[in-house]
């Protein structure tokens, strides 16, 4: 029994065999998946393949890359939308500041993520949080932002939300910024990267973190794990992901699809 806590399901790389992509993570134990929107249009898309598809949920949300057409209309598009029993989360959200190097459109994704952590705690919904740095670094500027907008953010949270605010996804921050966002109550997304030959530093931090804080990804079509590095991602590919997460913490691959697959189930509240 696993779970993908992120795959970009609606994204173009499917249009051909979606169906037959939803399936392989279903054959291949997959009982939940978790598609993030990206602006207005995605997260609609997103919705409307969780209500077509049983064992898929949706998130909707401004993605940090993805502002063009971040308005006060389009953001009441997502709010409206936002009630659907299967809307599980407000995200893809956060901060990147590899692909945006100016001071001004910075200052714009820092303003437009704290409106959408206003309307999750509004609604009581916990959030899937992107950050990525200026040139791919393991700490800088974004880390420094976003962690001090988390901690104003979850300071004002209370019950449910406060305990389980988010996750932080695709998680290549340092342990450092990882043991901010564990004392925040945050889960930390792990994704295929983690099985990569280079990649012992990221899995020494891995193994510091507490597995009941651990969510598992892949990111779909982005960062296929191992043996299919190089190639499109899909759902299916998460057990890799959680093998090596097995490895790390000297686990069963059985006991860490259990206990992520449990995890997501907390944060998410599937069905509830």
């Amino acid at each position: 029994m696993l779970t993908d806590t992120h795959c970009h399901l609606d994204y173009h790389k499917f249009d051909i065999d979606r169906a037959d992509v939803i399936a392989r993570a279903n054959d291949s134990g997959l009982i939940r998946m978790l598609v993030p929107g990206l602006n207005h249009k995605s997260s609609k898309e997103a919705l409307r393949l969780a209500e077509s598809n049983p064992s898929v949920y949706a998130a909707i949300g401004f993605h940090p890359t993805d502002l063009e057409e971040f308005s006060e209309q389009t953001f009441d598009e997502l709010k409206e939308i936002a009630g659907h029993p299967k809307v599980a989360a407000i995200g893809e959200i956060g901060i990147d500041y590899y692909w945006v190097k100016e001071k001004e459109k910075r200052a714009v994704q820092r303003k437009v993520l704290e409106q959408q952590l206003q309307f999750a705690k509004e609604i009581n919904k916990p959030v899937i949080i992107h950050m990525r740095e200026e040139n791919d670094a393991w700490f800088g500027k974004a880390s420094v932002d976003l962690m001090k907008i988390l901690e104003e953010w979850q300071s004002s949270l209370q019950g449910w939300l406060a305990e389980k605010p988010g996750v932080l996804h695709s998680f290549n921050g340092n342990l450092e910024t990882a043991q901010k966002a564990l004392a925040l109550n945050f889960y930390i997304g792990i994704t295929g990267p983690v099985t990569y030959k280079n990649a012992d530093e990221k899995r020494e931090i891995i193994r510091q973190l507490p597995l009941e804080k651990l969510l598992i990804e892949t990111d779909s079509p982005f960062l296929a794990p191992v043996p299919f590095r190089g190639k499109r991602n899909e759902p299916a590919y998460v057990r890799h992901i959680a093998d090596k997460i097995a490895e790390i913490h000297l686990k069963s691959p059985a006991e860490i699809a259990a206990i992520t697959t449990a995890n997501a189930t907390r944060l998410f509240a599937w069905g509830d």
